[in-house]
C-alpha cells in the first residue's frame, strides 16, 4: 500500500460541482488501495475577495488579523471537501494547519515552515480515513495563526509529503502538467513529461506559475517526487524528481509515460537542450547613473535595498571607462519598486550617484534546460531570434542551465513565442488546455 498526498488548487475546488469532482478522484484513489492525504487551497477567488474586503475596511490592517482572515478560505474548502467525500461513501476528517502540526516562524503573511509534527494526520490515516488539510497556514511559537504567502498550499503539501514519507505528492491544477511555455501565451506549447527538480526550480524562480518556488525547493531538499496534473482530465501530467523513482508508483499514476520517466531516472538519458521557457511580468527595474567607481559602494547600495526588505533578481553594472563612474541596474518585484527607490533617494548624497530611474514596464524571459551545459550556441540562437523579431534586450543574466533577458513589457509575449519556435518547442497539435482560470 502506498501513501499519496494530493493537493488541489483554488480552481479545482471553485464550486460545489468542482468539489464533487475532486471528491470522486480522492475516493477512487482510496478505493484503489492507497492511503490518501489531501491539501486544499481556498475556493476560486476567495482569497482575493477577502483581501478586497479587508482593504475597504482598513487600508493598513494588522498583519496578525490579516493572517487569521486569510486562513479562513482554506478552512472552508477542507470542511466542504470532507463532506463531499463522506457523501460518496468514504470517511474523511478535516484539519487546520495547526491541527495538522504545521509549525512556522512568526513572519505574518510570509511565514516559513520550521517543523511538521503530523501526529493527528498519521492517526487519521491509520484509522482508514482520508485526511483533509487546510493549505497555506500554520501555527507560530506564539500560538498565532500564520500564512505561508500566496501559493503556500503547494508548500504545505510537499512538507506533509516529506514528513509522512509519502510515495509521491500530486499537485492538481487547471492545466495538464508543466508545458514548454505558458499555454495562454503560446498555444502550441508542448507538455513536458519529465523534468528534474533543478530545472523546475529555475522555471518557478523565473516566473512559471504552476508550482510555488518554495514548494519546489522543499521537494528537492527532502527528495519528494512531484506529479503535476489536472483535476479536470485524466492525462498523465508531468513527473518531477532528481532521484530514482518507485516504478510501481509511476506506472500507477502515469501509465502512458512511465517507461520514459523510469528510463530517464535509471539510465541517465541525455537531457534536452531546452526544457521550457518562463516569463515574468511582475518586475521593475531601478537604474543608478553615475555611481562613483570605488570599492564598497555597490555593497552599500544593495545593503540599503535589503534593509528595505526588497529582494533583488538581476544585476548589471557597466564597466567604468572615462570619468571613474559606472551605471548599476537591477530588477526587483514591481510592488517593491517604490520602497527601494525611496530608500536609495534618501542616501543620494552618501552614494554620490547623478540620477536614479524606476522603470515599471519591463518583462523577463528565461530559457531553461539542463542540456545547456553541454551544448554551445544557446545564447546566440536566443539573441538571434529576438533580433530577427525586432525585440531589444535591456539586461542579460545566466546560470549553468538558464539564460534570462529583460525586454520591454509590450514585447514580452512576442519574445516568448519567437524563442519557443527558435528552440523547436512548438507542438504540431495544440494540446495545452486551460480548464480553469489561474493555473493554480
Amino acid at each position: 500500500m502506498s501513501l499519496i498526498v494530493q493537493k488541489f488548487g483554488g480552481s479545482s475546488v471553485a464550486d460545489v460541482d468542482a468539489m464533487r469532482r475532486v471528491a470522486k478522484r480522492v475516493v477512487e484513489t482510496k478505493r484503489a488501495g492507497h492511503d490518501v492525504v489531501v491539501v486544499v487551497s481556498a475556493m476560486g477567488d476567495t482569497t482575493d475577495e477577502l483581501l478586497d474586503m479587508a482593504a475597504e475596511l482598513n487600508p493598513n490592517p494588522s498583519p496578525r488579523e490579516m493572517d487569521l482572515l486569510m486562513s479562513s478560505g482554506e478552512r472552508i474548502s477542507m470542511s466542504l471537501l470532507a463532506m463531499a467525500i463522506e457523501a460518496q461513501g468514504e470517511r474523511a476528517h478535516a484539519f487546520t494547519g495547526r491541527q495538522a502540526g504545521m509549525h512556522t516562524d512568526t513572519r505574518f503573511g510570509k511565514a516559513s515552515i520550521v517543523g511538521v509534527v503530523p501526529e493527528r494526520i498519521v492517526q487519521c490515516v491509520r484509522d482508514g480515513a482520508v485526511a483533509i488539510v487546510a493549505g497555506f497556514q500554520g501555527l507560530s511559537d506564539n500560538d498565532d495563526v500564520t500564512t505561508l504567502g500566496r501559493g503556500g498550499s503547494d508548500t504545505t503539501a510537499v512538507a506533509l509529503a516529506a514528513a509522512l514519507r509519502a510515495d509521491v505528492c500530486e499537485i492538481y491544477t487547471d492545466v495538464d502538467g508543466l508545458f514548454t511555455a505558458d499555454p495562454r501565451v503560446v498555444p502550441s506549447a508542448r507538455r513536458i513529461f519529465n523534468l528534474t527538480a533543478e530545472e523546475t526550480l529555475e522555471l518557478a524562480a523565473q516566473g512559471a506559475k504552476i508550482l510555488h518556488l518554495r514548494a519546489v525547493e522543499y521537494a528537492r531538499r527532502h527528495k519528494v517526487a512531484l506529479h503535476v496534473r489536472s483535476s479536470f482530465s485524466d492525462k498523465d501530467g508531468t513527473w518531477i524528481a532528481d532521484h530514482a523513482v518507485n516504478p510501481a508508483i509511476v506506472r500507477l499514476l502515469a501509465p502512458t509515460i512511465a517507461d520514459q520517466i523510469i528510463a530517464s531516472k535509471e539510465d541517465s538519458v541525455e537531457a534536452p537542450i531546452i526544457s521550457g521557457i518562463a516569463h515574468d511580468r511582475s518586475q521593475s527595474k531601478i537604474t543608478l547613473v553615475g555611481v562613483p567607481d570605488r570599492p564598497g559602494l555597490a555593497s552599500r547600495i544593495f545593503a540599503i535595498v535589503a534593509a528595505a526588505d526588497v529582494n533583488i533578481d538581476m544585476i548589471v553594472q557597466n564597466v567604468s571607462v572615462r570619468d571613474n563612474s559606472t551605471d548599476i541596474s537591477f530588477t526587483l518585484p514591481s510592488g517593491d519598486g517604490q520602497a527601494a527607490l525611496e530608500a536609495l533617494e534618501a542616501v543620494a548624497a552618501e552614494i554620490g550617484y547623478k540620477e536614479i530611474f524606476l522603470t515599471e514596464e519591463i518583462g523577463k524571459l528565461s530559457v531553461v534546460g539542463a542540456g545547456m551545459r553541454s551544448h554551445p550556441g544557446v545564447s546566440a540562437k536566443l539573441f538571434g531570434a529576438l533580433s530577427d523579431a525586432g525585440i531589444n534586450i535591456e539586461m542579460i543574466s545566466t546560470s549553468e542551465i538558464r539564460i534570462s533577458v529583460v525586454t520591454a513589457l509590450s514585447d514580452l509575449d512576442e519574445a516568448v513565442r519567437v524563442a519557443h519556435t527558435a528552440f523547436d518547442l512548438d507542438s504540431a497539435e495544440a494540446e495545452a488546455i486551460v480548464y480553469g482560470g489561474t493555473g493554480r
